[in-house]
Formats: C-alpha cells, sequence, structure tokens
C-alpha cells in the first residue's frame, strides 16, 4: 500500500499532510480524555511495524504488506489504531525506509480512511465475533485501501495502468484470507485472559474485549 517518491506533486502532498494532520487532531482528544489510549496506541504501533516488516513484496505499482489492521482495531479500538498507524509509518521510515518519510501522510491516510469507513458501516454494531463477521471486517477494509492506492496513482505525476492496479488490488485477497484468522485467536486469547482478570490485558486491550470476556 505504499505510494513511491515521486509519484506526487508537492501540491498533492501538501494537501495530504494537511489531510492527515486534521484527522488525527480531530481524534486527538480521546488521548486526553483517556490516557491510556496513549498506551495501546504505542502497542498498535509496534505490532503494526512487526506485521509491515513481517511481509512486504513487490505488487504492480505498489507493495502487498501483511498490516494485520483487524487485530489491532479490535484488541485496540479506533483511535490506538489510527495513531498507530501514524506512529507505526513515522518508525519505519525513520528505521528501515528513509525514502517513504515523503509520502509519510499519504501512506497514512490510505490506512487511516479505510479503517473509519469500516468502522463506521461495522465497527460500531454490537456484533458476535464470528468468521463472517471478520471476513466482512477485512473485505470492507481491504477494499478501502485498495482503492485508497488507486486514488493516489490517479492523481501522479505519470500514469499507471489499469492491469497494474488489479494486480495489486488481487494480491490483497490473501490478506483477506489470512487476517481474520489472526484476528479470532488474538481476541479469543485476550477475552481468555481478561475472564481471568488480567489487570494488564483490561489495560492494553479495548473495553469491548473484557465485556466480551
Amino acid at each position: 500500500m505504499h505510494i513511491e517518491p515521486g509519484l506526487l506533486a508537492p501540491a498533492k502532498l501538501f494537501f495530504a499532510n494537511g489531510a492527515a494532520a486534521l484527522l488525527l487532531a480531530h481524534h486527538a482528544p480521546a488521548l486526553l480524555r483517556q490516557p491510556v489510549l496513549v498506551l495501546r496506541s504505542v502497542l498498535a504501533a509496534l505490532f503494526f511495524t512487526a506485521c509491515m516488516q513481517l511481509v512486504h513484496l513487490k505488487v504492480g505499482p505498489s507493495e502487498l504488506h501483511f498490516v494485520g489492521a483487524m487485530p489491532i482495531y479490535l484488541l485496540c479500538g479506533l483511535v490506538p489504531t489510527l495513531f498507530g498507524f501514524g506512529l507505526g509509518l513515522l518508525m519505519q521510515g525513520l528505521l528501515f525506509e528513509p525514502q517513504d518519510l515523503v509520502h509519510l501522510a499519504v501512506n497514512a491516510l490510505s490506512l487511516m480512511v479505510p479503517l473509519l469507513v469500516t468502522h463506521q458501516l461495522l465497527g460500531r454494531r454490537d456484533r458476535p465475533l464470528s468468521r463472517r463477521f471478520l471476513l466482512q471486517l477485512d473485505a470492507t477494509y481491504y477494499a478501502g485501501v485498495t482503492l485508497m492506492v488507486g486514488f493516489w496513482l490517479a492523481n501522479g505525476q505519470t500514469s499507471t495502468a489499469l492491469q497494474d492496479w488489479a494486480l495489486f488490488a488481487a494480491s490483497y485477497l490473501s490478506v483477506v484470507l489470512a487476517e481474520p484468522l489472526l484476528s479470532w485467536l488474538m481476541v479469543r486469547g485476550a477475552q481468555a485472559l481478561a475472564r481471568r482478570r488480567d489487570a494488564l490485558v483490561r489495560l492494553c486491550c479495548d473495553e469491548r474485549i473484557s465485556a466480551g470476556a
């Protein structure tokens, strides 16, 4: 889901930087109201970085990553996941891929905007953690990610063939099929620990995990 440096004009990068800053600023008051969300944001960033470094393959005009978005979202909640994406991408840029810092906001928006849409469509409903629900979450989220990448490519300074984007989009079917299993295992594990009154789990995980324990 990375956009390579040099694809977007400076004016569009300025727009992306402003949009990402406004999005995070809108959700920042939640961190002040609940300082525990800062801890969850750091944990989200670390897990996200580990997943991204585990799998990153060049596919078409972008890259296939194992993002781990839905396990993070289900365990940590919406706001920590949003800040975890931003912090995680910043860490990866500083530690592994300095050239990606140019498109930090672009890549962050590619992950954040689909998460907000998925949260509004599915995440706010009180639904059991079934395989069908987990698959719906992943399918909705990664469809959004691939569409966001398509949006940036369509607004690039050089043209990208539709079939190249389609190849990239199709590669994420593997993530849609694999990630729900990880989500189920991690959430069930956290719920099992929460039932034992594990204070650390209650501190690190979203309140819905404890409620569903």
